[in-house]
């Protein structure tokens, strides 16, 4: 029997519910505007305003604001960001995995970085440029006698040598600004591994001094920010230990705001950072190249901060 369409039951779109109206949408600004308040109120566009007022909130009552960083960051040029918002003290800390240690430190050497591993592979000379793996091994090596982390020692190290492009390097910076950098390393995942200069003793022992000191940052997270920026596993895995410390040891860090940005959506950042972790937060997952994301994230802070500080 055919169906009879004409019994189907109507109603008036004015007495439906809508989730999207024309006050959310996207509004024309002028070269005096703001970008953040233009943008609708909207799935993820809605979900970035809300995290850019909560790293203005975390901001402005002194929170923890931890930016981790994978080394895709440094590679897409977008250290002068990152180290900008180091110097306005919007970001509190930085972590680091391995790779993010050796872009840093060529780009403070020579002001380049990424070989062409492609064709490097093929005749087995990816990874052994001698400065690379002589620098930063010795300045592992030097720092662990001294006690301290990686992170320190080999911004301490591009300090003292003032090596030609320091102003683009993030660890230099954490020296520079007194901002905690801490480095966080897989043996064997890193080019300056393979080389003979390598000591094992060190690279452990720093490494977890610097766990030891991303724990206790993580101690102090309650009601500040924490950002996951590229890395899948090292960083995510790193950061849920660190708070089940934190938690073991008895500090509050129920409530906090937590990000993920990536051009992919990976397990690890998003279970360990996004979804598992806070207990009354939120947490927010972004998708995009890192080139066009994190400027706009920083610009939305700049301006917000702008606008703060002319009120």
């Amino acid at each position: 029997m055919a169906l009879d369409f004409n019994k189907i039951k109507t109603y008036s779109l004015r007495s439906r519910k809508s989730k999207v109206k024309v006050g959310d949408f996207f509004k024309i600004f002028s070269s005096d505007d703001n970008l953040l308040a233009s943008l609708p109120d909207i799935l993820a566009a809605k979900d970035f305003k809300e995290l850019v007022e909560e790293i203005l909130k975390a901001h402005r009552d002194r929170r923890q604001i931890i930016f981790m960083l994978g080394a895709h960051v440094i590679k897409c040029g977008l250290s002068p960001l990152i180290i900008d918002l180091m110097r306005r003290r919007v970001i509190s800390a930085v972590a680091l995995n391995g790779a993010g240690i050796i872009h840093d430190l060529e780009i403070a050497y020579q002001g380049n970085t990424s070989e062409d591993v492609d064709r490097a592979i093929q005749d087995g000379s990816f990874g052994m440029a001698r400065e690379t793996a002589g620098y930063l091994n010795k300045a592992i090596k030097d720092g662990n006698k001294e006690k301290m982390g990686i992170g320190e020692a080999v911004g301490r190290m591009i300090k003292e040598r003032g090596l030609e492009y320091r102003e683009f390097s993030i660890l230099y910076a954490g020296v520079k600004y007194n901002i905690p950098l801490t480095v966080h390393i897989a043996i064997g995942t890193d080019i300056i591994h393979m080389h003979p200069s390598c000591d094992g003793a060190s690279i452990g022992e720093a490494g977890l001094r610097d766990f030891r000191k991303f724990c206790e940052l993580v101690s102090r997270l309650e009601r500040g920010v924490v950002i996951n920026f590229g890395s899948a596993v090292i960083l995510p895995e790193v950061f849920l230990k660190a708070l089940s410390v934190a938690r073991n040891l008895g500090f509050k860090v129920k409530r906090f705001t937590a990000a993920d940005f990536d051009m992919l959506k990976q397990y690890r950042a998003f279970t360990n950072v996004v979804k598992r972790p806070a207990i009354e937060g939120k947490g927010f997952s972004f998708l995009g190249h890192h080139e066009i994301m994190i400027p706009l994230l920083y610009r939305a802070i700049i301006e917000e901060i702008k606008v703060t500080s002319n009120q």
